[in-house]
């Protein structure tokens, strides 16, 4: 239940989706006797769009998140594991086109081929099933399972979490998975602005684990900046949107240990 509700809650509401709308249904109400209401929703809509697309916004959401966890020395100590959360390809491109489909958060599964290299002992899981609403007959996991042997990963040493849909999921079926012991360092690899929800929810869960953010979509000298191109800009306030209403739902319900975890 609370999948299928963050997944319907999180199309509609999105900042993107939401302006989107509210134009369309501004748009709508020109035609009507309530072309005043019309004009100033298609106003406040265009408006809105532009500023997310062009403005600082996105950086302003962004920054906070991605800053919260700074990525561990290079001279660290050797972990015992390494876990790679989901949200790395494009399902449905994946399925038709039969080949691994990367999306914008593709260092997630690249960053652990380095780390596997430097730490050859260290276990590497990766997490992650199907996060499409409806029932989907693979997961993830086997498309990047599929991605990992094409570029001559050891599959021998690779353990792959098949039924998580979310994060929370993610961290139980880890877990459960790994048996993790206090004495072992587990690296978790995601983007950087879903670090502070992951790590909640990991810590909840009763495992954990050492930040190691990748995926960054800021580049830190400020929280003030401007996107390169339209289609960035919108992408950074809806990925940094999503985020900041993940950690606050994820605390209500109980499945993160802090509103905004910290290192």
């Amino acid at each position: 239940m609370f999948f299928t509700v963050a997944k319907t809650f999180e199309f509609f509401l999105s900042p993107v989706p939401f302006a989107i709308f509210l134009g369309v249904f501004g748009a709508t109400l020109l035609f009507t006797r309530w072309k005043i209401l019309g004009r100033a929703l298609s106003s406040l809509s265009a408006f809105a769009l532009l500023l997310m697309a062009f403005g600082p916004i996105g950086g302003l959401l962004a920054g906070p998140l991605e800053a919260r966890f700074p990525a561990p020395a290079a001279d660290m100590p050797p972990p015992d594991g390494v876990i790679v959360l989901g949200g790395t390809v494009d399902e449905r491109l994946s399925a038709k086109r039969d080949r691994p489909t990367l999306v914008d958060a593709a260092e997630r599964l690249t960053a652990p081929i380095a780390l596997k290299r430097k730490y050859p002992n260290a276990r590497l899981v990766f997490a992650g099933g199907s996060a499409a609403l409806r029932a989907s007959p693979y997961a993830e996991a086997d498309i990047v399972q599929r991605f990992w042997r094409e570029v001559g990963l050891d599959q021998n040493d690779i353990l792959y979490e098949r039924r998580s849909r979310n994060t929370y999921e993610n961290a139980m079926f880890a877990r459960e998975l790994l048996h993790p012991t206090p004495k072992e360092r587990w690296l978790l690899i995601t983007s950087a602005m879903h670090m502070p929800r992951a790590v909640g929810v990991f810590r909840k869960a009763g495992f954990d684990v050492i930040a190691y953010p990748v995926d960054y979509r800021t580049s830190g000298a400020a929280w003030v900046e401007f996107p390169g191109s339209p289609t960035k800009g919108l992408g950074v306030v809806d990925f940094a949107a999503h985020e900041w209403a993940g950690v606050v739902v994820y605390w209500l319900a109980g499945k993160s240990d802090a509103l905004f975890p910290a290192p």
